[in-house]
């Protein structure tokens, strides 16, 4: 895989603004930004910006106007390699909270494995239904001690209303959820993401999120996508790499609305 023209195929065809996103949403492409926007504007993202110096400021506050009205967090998705180099303080400075950096992870699934090994006891469990939503939904509350109702509202809409963009799946340890994953499949393009994937504290370190991996990629391989992308946390990193993922920058998620403070001016 080439590192510099698989990002440069991953600005183009996720981040630019193609009709891919699953469900309900929508894409707004305008000269220097592109927005994803929920069903009724339920949530808001900035997947992409190519911005200067003297345009920066006008584009975030811009953004501001248009998605702080519907008092709820809206999100700018900043990536390493972004214009201008100081946008991530810019974006402070208007108000915005960083949230934890991740690494932005591309590997070409030609090259990773799909054969898997589950611990013993340990299921499989294709998620088809509400029941298999909420099973998800308890597996992410495990794993990480937070509430994820939300993630379950948008497995609910995906299922119903783009279930060849999605694919989910919970590993059951008995009558457990013990870890729940996803993979997105981004129609027109040769990208795939893989999301969740958090295990359980008791099952960790046997091999689960490596098989649900595998059990992921063996979804695209079968679809006919040529790429996986993953936004990596520092836990599932190492893993990843070994399996044959790439680093190819970095992303930090910045968020506005009613879950910020006042607005604060400094550095990262």
């Amino acid at each position: 895989m080439n590192p510099a023209a698989a990002l440069a195929l991953f600005d183009h065809q996720i981040r630019q603004g193609l009709s891919a996103e699953p469900g309900p949403a929508s894409s707004a492409l305008a000269r220097e930004t592109v927005r994803v926007i929920g069903a009724e504007g339920s949530w808001a993202t900035v997947v992409w910006s190519d911005l200067a110096e003297s345009t920066a400021d006008a584009a975030i506050a811009a953004q501001i106007a248009r998605f702080a009205p519907l008092g709820s967090d809206f999100e700018w998705k900043l990536y390493s390699h972004d214009h201008p180099s100081d946008l991530g303080q810019r974006l402070i400075a208007a108000g915005f909270r960083p949230g934890e950096e991740e690494a932005l992870l591309v590997a070409d699934t030609a090259e990773l494995p799909t054969a898997f090994t589950l611990p013993e006891g340990v299921r499989l469990l294709p998620v088809t239904d509400a029941e298999g939503v909420r099973l998800v939904v308890r597996a992410h509350e495990g794993a990480f001690g937070t509430p994820h109702t939300s993630l379950g509202r948008r497995l609910l809409a995906q299922l119903a209303d783009g279930p060849d963009a999605m694919a989910a799946v919970v590993a059951m340890a008995g009558d457990v959820p013990v870890c729940g994953a996803r993979i997105e499949l981004s129609r027109g393009t040769q990208f795939a993401s893989l999301w969740g994937g958090g295990t359980a504290p008791a099952w960790r370190g046997r091999g689960i999120y490596k098989a649900l991996v595998a059990y992921r990629t063996r979804i695209a391989v079968e679809r006919g996508y040529r790429y996986l992308q993953v936004d990596a946390m520092p836990d599932s990193l190492p893993i990843l790499s070994r399996l044959g993922f790439v680093r190819l920058g970095t992303t930090v998620p910045y968020l506005y609305g009613p879950s910020t403070a006042a607005p604060a001016h400094g550095a990262l």
